[in-house]
């Protein structure tokens, strides 16, 4: 048996796979020969708030490649374990690639440490693992993931933001990633309550959502006739929770009846 299968000096899953089997890790691969970036499929937008006793995460499910739409239900919220979740942007297949890495990263650690990561070594770990990715990214291929925890410590939701070098940098209260993001952000400052139930910040999530996808084009909005509704997913004390569809079909619902009347939306209360 090799040597490697039993060495149990380092927790992690990508430094063994890296001594192992060098060309499986992405951040390995050789440099393209020119940038591609606009040609690959593109992953935008994602928001994540937190919430009373959590933190939610959602995203739309359009993937672009340039100006065509390559894709319409794509998924850019992965579970990356029980109390943890991550959502993609930027290059879609480099990123749902980030995200299944991770995921064994974490289950690897666990099962050789006993126990898993706290919420900043998880935090961590993404980071370097986008720093990993670095020379690609120069090359086109970015990703940028949210990252989304329940943390037991302190019985709440936590939200860490990066950037193409690596990061992490803790936001608080609501963070969103992606070319929509910036109307995402403009929504949840009006519509973010800090210490909501999930339910409301659900909504508040799916109403960013739709913000960006009216001013963003790269942004899909719920597409009713399709019945291609945004991926939510949200962590408590009882773990990660992806939504079934025909729950969020009720959260879109109940959104699009309050558009019917006013497109805008619901507007924040000046005080």
């Amino acid at each position: 048996m090799n040597s490697l299968f039993t060495y149990t000096g380092s927790p992690s899953f990508t430094e063994f796979l890296g001594a192992y089997a060098p060309d499986l890790l992405p951040t390995r691969a050789e440099a393209l020969a020119a940038p591609v970036g606009d040609q690959i499929p593109h992953a935008t937008t994602i928001v994540a708030a937190t919430c009373a006793g959590g933190v939610v995460m959602a995203g739309d499910r359009r993937a672009t490649s340039g100006n065509m739409i390559s894709q319409r239900d794509m998924e850019k919220v992965f579970r990356a374990d029980d109390y943890s979740c991550m959502g993609i942007a930027g290059t879609a297949s480099t990123g749902i690639e980030l995200a299944r890495l991770f995921q064994v990263e974490l289950e690897h650690y666990e099962k050789n440490e006993g126990r898993s990561l706290s919420t900043e070594g998880k935090a961590h770990r993404l980071a370097t693992m986008i720093r990993g990715n670095l020379a690609m990214a120069m090359q086109g291929l970015v990703v940028v993931p949210l990252f989304a925890a329940y943390d037991a410590d302190r019985d709440a939701g936590r939200i860490f933001s990066y950037d193409v070098g690596g990061g992490p940098y803790e936001t608080q209260n609501f963070h969103s990633i992606g070319s929509g993001s910036i109307f995402a952000r403009g929504a949840l400052k009006k519509l973010y309550r800090e210490g909501a139930s999930p339910q409301d910040t659900v909504l508040a999530c799916v109403n960013a959502l739709y913000d960006a996808a009216d001013d963003d084009s790269a942004t899909g909005g719920p597409d009713v006739t399709r019945k291609i509704w945004p991926v939510v997913a949200v962590i408590t004390a009882d773990g990660f929770r992806r939504l079934p569809d025909d729950e969020v079909a009720e959260f879109v619902q109940s959104m699009l009846e309050v558009r019917m009347a006013d497109p805008d939306g619901p507007t924040a209360p000046l005080r």
